[in-house]
């Protein structure tokens, strides 16, 4: 159950993390909701809804953002890191640029938000930490160079953490998605069928089930792709 507890997610404000936020205010947790330029995506406001507008760029960043979510809710219970962004192009076209924009907006936004937090859950000897390197951050396809390179990372370090922290009760999941059919598309120029896409509910759905860990297991990885897509 996530009644009451404290749930921080970044990338809130559309696709996965937004619909997540959602179920999880109608369950009566507290929602720290971060995400960029979400002036006129935030919901109306309820007493355990707090929207962050910030763009996670820094190890400051991800310090005040945790600094926020204990100041008005004094404890953090849940991390979602769902921010994330694509650019899917051949490798002879991508520049450093790409891969350097890539890193920030898959990994290192992630990285910032979970060494603040750190401290405070381990001190505390509980709590989740849920990664979304998607289906491309264990696997590859065409075109996925600089996108896959930061997922990678991003799979690396959640799994480095799981290592580092297995003699703690911090829960660690990695989340494979492949296909949901959100706004990561609209910046997309690559032809896909987005009607067999999972759609953005049945996503959080997912999420749901891995925030609902008992005290005797965790779920340490989660694979979630469309039917028709072949198996990895």
């Amino acid at each position: 159950m996530v009644t009451d507890k404290v749930v921080l997610i970044t990338g809130a404000f559309s696709g996965i993390g937004k619909a997540i936020a959602e179920i999880m205010m109608q369950a009566q947790a507290k929602v720290v909701a971060v995400g960029r330029n979400g002036e006129n995506k935030v919901p109306s406001f309820r007493s355990n809804y707090l929207p962050v507008i910030r763009n996670i760029k820094s190890k400051e960043d991800g310090e005040a953002i945790v600094e926020f979510a204990l100041e008005k809710f004094k404890h953090i219970d849940i991390i979602l890191h769902c921010a994330g962004k694509g650019i899917l192009k051949p490798v002879t076209q991508l520049q450093s640029s790409d891969f350097e924009k890539m890193m920030q907006d898959n990994f290192f936004s992630a990285l910032h938000v979970t060494q603040a937090a750190l401290p405070h859950l381990i001190s505390r000897n509980q709590g989740m930490l849920i990664y979304f390197p998607g289906i491309l951050g264990k696997t590859t396809m065409p075109q996925s160079a600089a996108y896959s390179a930061s997922k990678y990372a991003l799979t690396g370090y959640a799994k480095s953490l799981k290592e580092d922290l297995k003699r703690t009760q911090l829960r660690i999941s990695t989340l494979y998605f492949g296909g949901v059919n959100s706004e990561f598309w609209n910046e997309i120029d690559l032809s896909v069928r987005k009607d067999q896409f999972i759609s953005v509910q049945e996503a959080a759905r997912a999420v749901w089930f891995v925030c609902q860990q008992n005290d005797n297991g965790v779920l340490s990885e989660l694979v979630l792709q469309p039917f028709s897509h072949q198996a990895i």
